[in-house]
């Protein structure tokens, strides 16, 4: 039990700094801020209502993991390195692709609620 209560501590303390310091973080949480009554009118059943938040939180996921990429990569060095390059590359698409998947759920449930079928 102690072990889980010390992970939950660590996980606020990240939530904290990350909330303080990293813009894009900040933009994902006031989207999900956003999301949450917004979803709520936009999804046609519960299932639609929770791949609307999900989509969301896997993006604020990916967002999270990025940035510990990001910190590891600088921690080890600043200097310019081709590995470390491909590192935080591949951590930002691994965001793009986040994204992307937000926006396509988001799109099918908009695109079900304005036509009333589903798609």
């Amino acid at each position: 039990m102690e072990r889980i209560i010390s992970a939950f501590w660590n996980s606020m303390r990240a939530l904290r700094r990350l909330t303080l310091t990293e813009k894009a973080f900040q933009q994902e949480l006031g989207l999900l801020v956003v999301s949450i009554p917004v979803g709520w009118f936009v999804a046609t059943t519960w299932t639609s209502y929770a791949m609307l938040i999900g989509a969301i939180l896997v993006l604020i996921m990916v967002e999270v993991l990025n940035t510990g990429i990001e910190a590891a990569c600088d921690a080890f060095s600043r200097e310019f390195n081709v590995e470390i390059q491909l590192a935080k590359d591949c951590g930002s698409l691994a965001v793009l692709i986040a994204i992307m998947l937000a926006v396509g759920v988001w799109g099918f449930t908009l695109a079900e609620r304005i036509t009333g079928m589903p798609v």
